[in-house]
């Protein structure tokens, strides 16, 4: 018999929150900790992959987030002064194939959240993790809870448990969430559209928010991580010209925005922990791994670490387990965040060959077999097995 073990889960984000139902499914006591007042979600829309999605059907929250969110069936972007297409990826063409699900974080913590309050989880709010140490974790008031046989932290980048020093990327974005305007753009598909790789403008179709069902869009705007100030200093009919200048079909999108502060600033790193983990103590999401979102996997790569985690505690015990879950996603992981290395200056930097190398090399070769079907499988995330000796998703 598997051993149960009491578990502590320091953040209620898409992978804690996850990771405390699966426990609770193998008879662990879970308890998550989380430092909002009400547990809650932080940003706009974002893509759940079909390895994602599968992780979700697990907990019971698959169905809900598709009732909420947009199935995607294509990224297809262009660049903007010769108007031709320079990214062009289908999930699957069939229409009941494999789709990404596009979905605004709220509705995706909803489904989520309401999956865990179904089961026998303790989620403490107000209660920030700022240590963990020997079995117990303190928190922001200077309390202590514990002892607990495993702290998962779920913390996210700015975790005060996770040694990670990452990398700051020079290129970040701003994003919004408006609604879906009259408009040509396909509501199946990731719309971007370039200048070189210093600007990047994109639409997401992200279905509806919580209690609502009015089809929202996810809008961003890429820029250099440190020039927020004076975007919002140049004011926003200035962005606006220049937006709707380079992609005209972005202007019933940009309209919405009436005030800087619908617009939110997004910074991302780079980096990895070698060891994941640490004598009762377990890092997973982005508190073990973080990249640019280039290739839409953060959320993903959340879940699957999740899952991994699970899977590796119902096979091994102790310091045994928590190996066998940083072995199992190593490969997966380190893939990813390769490529997305390689991708991310390809749209986001001052570059000015690599553009061109992207648009007169890259995007050729890739349309042509196999070409599509290695595409397919990056965004989908099946490039790897996700969970390596652990089985399938």
């Amino acid at each position: 018999m598997t051993k149960r073990y009491k578990i502590a889960v320091a953040g209620a984000g898409i992978g804690g929150l996850t990771v405390a139902a699966l426990l609770a499914d193998k008879g662990h006591q879970v308890s998550v900790f989380d430092q909002f007042d009400q547990p809650q979600p932080v940003g706009s829309g974002l893509v759940i992959q079909p390895v994602g999605q599968a992780v979700l059907d697990r907990i019971g929250a698959g169905d809900a987030a598709r009732s909420k969110g947009n199935p995607i069936q294509r990224m297809l972007g262009h660049e903007a002064e010769r108007n031709r297409n320079v990214l062009n990826v289908w999930y699957d063409k069939r229409t009941d194939g494999r789709v990404g699900l596009a979905i605004h974080r709220a509705s995706l913590f909803e489904a989520i959240y309401t999956a865990v309050r179904a089961r026998d989880v303790s989620v403490s709010s107000r209660s920030r993790v700022v240590e963990a140490q020997a079995g117990r974790v303190k928190l922001a008031d200077g309390t202590t809870q514990g002892p607990f046989d495993l702290i998962i932290d779920s913390a996210g980048a700015s975790s005060p448990l996770s040694p990670l020093k990452s990398r700051p990327l020079p290129y970040g974005a701003i994003w919004g969430t408006v609604d879906w305007p009259d408009t040509p753009l396909p509501t199946n598909q990731l719309t971007q559209c370039y200048r070189r790789a210093d600007r990047m403008i994109g639409v997401l179709p992200i279905g509806s928010l919580p209690g609502e069902t009015i089809q929202k869009a996810a809008i961003f705007w890429s820029m250099p991580a440190q020039a927020h100030p004076d975007w919002r200093k140049a004011g926003l009919d200035a962005w606006k010209a220049q937006a709707t200048s380079l992609w005209p079909a972005f202007a019933p999108f940009a309209a919405q925005v009436q005030d800087p502060d619908q617009m939110t600033m997004a910074r991302y790193s780079h980096g990895t922990l070698r060891k994941p983990w640490s004598s009762g103590l377990v890092h997973i999401g982005d508190a073990a791994h973080r990249a640019s979102p280039q290739l839409g996997q953060g959320a993903n790569m959340a879940l699957l670490d999740a899952l991994a985690l699970a899977r590796a505690l119902d096979c091994a015990e102790g310091e045994a387990a928590l190996a066998l879950y940083a072995r199992s996603r190593r490969w997966h992981v380190l893939t990813y965040q390769a490529m997305s290395a390689a991708f991310t200056p390809q749209y986001q930097s001052d570059s000015r060959w690599l553009p061109v190398l992207r648009d007169r090399l890259l995007y050729p070769v890739s349309q042509i077999p196999p070409g599509p079907k290695a595409l397919t499988a990056i965004v989908c995330g099946t490039m790897l097995p996700p969970l390596g000796r652990l089985g399938r998703v």
